[in-house]
């Protein structure tokens, strides 16, 4: 991966460390620097059974990750980019156990090292999406109405145990160690899952998940309305609703039909597959609508294609997914595989997701990792015996922060605290901050789309004046601290457009 020029800084910086402490310091120190080399890791976590899996291999590109519960889907897995394929059962006491791929390319359901023994498994594959992201594949979230084991409970804490009963301290940690997340809900969020995220982001101390690193996605849409009926009318309103609910814990809420993602992502929708389609999409528009009435009636109705192939027809696409494929076939008979796959795609609301972690996440990933690591080295030098050690940290990390153009790592740090509620602010200046925190692009940070850059200064001027007058005026002691930051963020922004212009 292409270190970014804030996280490269920040790895000069550990070496400079090294050299002016103590051995512990200095070990802790270079562990931070090799995590900043590494892609942005991202958790997907979410309730049992929400579709994790499956958007997890639409994001890869492979179908790899088992959907079906198993021993595989109780345990925390971790997909990155290696020059071969490979699965390591990662043992507790650090020992690994290799296996291969099954017959279908997935990981085996059954690991071959008790649950209670696994700390994660690590998979590597040649897939090029990994190059720059790494995705960590979580078990399901336990309602807060479900026992949590007293293994976990004892470990973790009754508080802090959101996961399936028997996830360990050590997954826990994986999990953890992730910079970004993604939620994965269905349908109406309860109250209980509002609950249970909120725990998640609790056992991910150094994950600190906020709307400025995390995002929501609303899977099986599809599932919102019987037979081949089209879910987005309903699912657009309902994610939107989500997005309110959940807008201290996600950026926003993007609705998908995982599984037809997934098919599409995985290229797993053959050519003999197409042709199937083509010939059900063929039958009297009576007969097809009785067809998809419901999966039973799909099964069991006489038709051209026999049973088998339907059954399979239903595991890539289901009703959604046949319907609206059906429906392209009957308008254009000649339709292609590949272009049917791509809008299948296009159906399956997937191409918004994987712009917005472009976007949300790989965009700000170098701000991201800068930000964990110089949090880490302060987190470090709190923990530290030796005074000497602990005031060499936290005079260096201090010492970077002065820099202009890290100031951006201290408006993620208030914008994240504004973002989770620690700090409380009005709307309108809590999304200003937002802007700030996340973007370079001045006529979205200052709304003023197609301005000019006098306008676009006088403007970023004019914002770190209101910002300024806030913070002596008005402002309790952290608003004030959130704002003094927010003002010279936006002091810079205007020089920086000032120089632009020249």
């Amino acid at each position: 991966m292409t270190v970014g020029p804030l996280s490269a800084r920040v790895a000069t910086l550990c070496d400079e460390i090294v050299a002016k402490v103590g051995p512990n310091a200095g070990g802790q120190a270079l562990q931070v620097r090799d995590r900043l080399s590494e892609p942005l890791r991202v958790a997907i976590a979410g309730r049992l059974k929400a579709g994790k899996s499956t958007l997890v291999n639409a994001l890869i590109g492979r179908r790899v990750a088992p959907t079906a519960v198993g021993e595989c889907t109780r345990v925390v897995t971790r997909f990155r980019y290696g020059a071969a394929d490979r699965v390591d059962v990662v043992r507790r006491d650090g020992t690994r156990a290799s296996l291969p791929l099954d017959d279908d390319g997935m990981i085996p359901q059954r690991l071959g090292v008790s649950a209670a023994r696994v700390a994660y498994v690590d998979v590597t594959l040649t897939s090029d999406k990994l190059r720059d992201l790494t995705v960590v594949d979580t078990p399901g979230l336990a309602s807060t109405d479900t026992a949590v084991s007293a293994r976990a409970a004892a470990q973790l804490g009754e508080t802090t145990a959101p996961f399936d009963a028997d996830i360990d301290a050590d997954s826990a940690s994986e999990v953890a160690a992730a910079e970004a997340v993604v939620y994965v809900f269905t349908q109406a969020v309860r109250a209980d899952d509002v609950r249970a995220l909120e725990a998640f982001r609790t056992a991910s101390a150094r994950l600190a998940s906020s709307p400025i690193n995390a995002l929501g996605v609303f899977g099986k849409v599809d599932t919102l309305v019987g037979g081949a009926g089209d879910p987005w009318p309903v699912a657009g309103p309902l994610a939107e609703q989500q997005a309110v609910l959940l807008a201290r814990t996600v950026s926003e809420v993007v609705p998908v039909v995982g599984l037809l993602a997934e098919t599409g992502e995985a290229g797993r929708l053959t050519a003999a597959d197409c042709a199937a389609l083509r010939e059900l999409s063929a039958l009297p528009s009576t007969d097809l609508q009785v067809l998809l009435a419901s999966v039973d009636l799909f099964r069991s109705r006489p038709a051209p294609v026999d049973a088998q192939r339907r059954e399979r027809l239903l595991g890539l696409l289901d009703l959604y997914g046949i319907g609206f494929a059906l429906a392209q076939l009957a308008a254009e008979p000649q339709l292609g595989t590949g272009e049917l796959v791509r809008r299948l795609v296009q159906a399956s609301g997937f191409p918004r997701l994987r712009h917005t972690v472009e976007q949300t996440l790989r965009w700000r990933a170098d701000a991201i990792k800068a930000g964990w690591a110089l949090s880490r080295l302060e987190r470090i030098a709190g923990h530290l015996a030796e005074p000497a050690d602990r005031e060499a940290l936290r005079d260096a990390t201090e010492r970077l922060l002065r820099e202009p153009a890290y100031h951006r790592l201290r408006l993620l740090e208030v914008a994240q605290r504004v973002a989770t509620g620690a700090v409380p602010l009005p709307v309108a200046w809590e999304q200003e901050l937002t802007r700030l925190a996340t973007s370079n692009d001045a006529r979205w940070i200052l709304r003023l789309p197609n301005a000019g850059a006098p306008e676009l200064s006088a403007a970023a001027v004019q914002a770190a004046n209101r910002w300024r007058v806030y913070a002596v005026a008005g402002a309790g002691p952290a608003q004030s601290r959130v704002a003094q930051v927010a003002h010279r963020g936006f002091h810079l922004l205007a020089k920086a457009i000032q120089e632009q212009a020249r």
